[in-house]
């Protein structure tokens, strides 16, 4: 008789810590790592706008490359918005939605994030899961 298929890891209780909290400043340069997107190497990152830690895969709707001009520099001049250094597509740092651009009506791949303890902490999901110690980051 086969054995029933395991099932599929659970996301922690806790959140993963990324960095102290404080160090993310309001409307600032956000923090880029590594995770596992569908099982292959990507970049997220996590920034604090109007308050609130938001993350998101760093990756344009309108062509998959990674958006930051300057790792880590993610917002308009104005630090209203998230733009995409390649062609301009603009996004709303609240719910990731495209507010214009070559984006239509797209919308940025959130993660979960909080605060927990002072740290800066997000929450894999079937689809985004951790780097396992040791193995390649995201390819630049």
């Amino acid at each position: 008789m086969a054995e029933a298929p395991a099932p599929p890891p659970q996301p922690p209780a806790a959140g993963l810590p990324l960095c102290p909290a404080a160090s993310l400043a309001e409307r600032g340069r956000a923090l880029v790592f590594d995770v596992l997107l569908w099982g292959q190497p990507a970049r997220a990152f996590v920034l604090r706008h109007d308050g609130v830690l938001r993350g998101y895969i760093n990756r344009c709707v309108h062509v998959p490359v990674e958006m930051d001009w300057r790792p880590g520099d993610f917002l308009d001049l104005d630090k209203r918005h998230i733009v995409c250094s390649i062609h301009g597509a603009t996004y709303a740092p609240a719910d990731g939605r495209c507010v214009g651009g070559p984006c239509g009506r797209g919308k940025l791949m959130a993660l979960q994030v909080d605060e927990q303890d002072g740290q800066a902490c997000w929450y894999p999901s079937r689809d985004i899961r951790p780097v396992p110690p040791g193995a390649a980051s995201a390819p630049l």
